[in-house]
């Protein structure tokens, strides 16, 4: 299960973020991550849980946001969402889609913090 050594990065970063700020404790971090990013949002959940005992994160919540998958597609010129993140087809027209727009964001937007 990669979503443990992912939470176990979030709370070192949240961590060190926290000591260079002069030791402020922690209440929440936010995430933004992508349906296309291979990460399973509930196991992530958990693991943020076990990774933040025994640390400055203790009791702290993690506040993802959820990004759906989005393709460019060729043939309409236009964004489209993604129906099956298996097939990367133009939700439209069914054309493969070019590039992937959105969707495989995993990333710390922001730190709440109690003073």
């Amino acid at each position: 299960m990669h979503e443990l050594s992912i939470a176990m990065s979030i709370v070192e970063m949240a961590e060190e973020e926290s000591q260079r700020q002069g030791g402020l404790r922690v209440t929440s971090v936010r995430l933004r991550l992508g349906a296309l990013a291979g990460v399973v949002k509930t196991a992530l959940m958990s693991s943020y849980e076990l990774a933040c005992e025994a640390t400055f994160l203790t009791g702290s919540k993690l506040v993802i946001e959820d990004v759906p998958g989005v393709v460019f597609c060729p043939a309409c010129n236009a964004k489209r969402p993604v129906q099956n993140s298996e097939w990367f087809r133009c939700s439209a027209c069914g054309s493969l889609a070019s590039e992937i727009v959105s969707g495989k964001e995993l990333e710390v937007v922001s730190l709440e913090v109690e003073e």
